[in-house]
């Protein structure tokens, strides 16, 4: 089985992320939220965009002065 792309495993973790902010926002409009989940929700939502942005900044050759 071959390894995906860097561009693949963007795509895969981005669409999570979007996924997690519609549970988010859907949470939110409780009329008593779970804390907790949404905390939870919150830190894995930052842990993908942190993800997003190192694969991305991996695509971008080094240009040294």
């Amino acid at each position: 089985m071959e390894a995906p792309s860097v561009r693949d495993r963007i795509a895969r973790l981005q669409n999570e992320h979007r996924v997690l902010d519609e549970k988010i926002l859907s949470k939110t409009r409780d009329a008593q939220p779970d804390q907790i989940e949404l905390q939870r929700l919150k830190k894995r939502k930052l842990q993908l965009k942190d993800q997003i942005t190192a694969l991305e900044a991996s695509l971008v050759p080094d240009i040294s002065a």
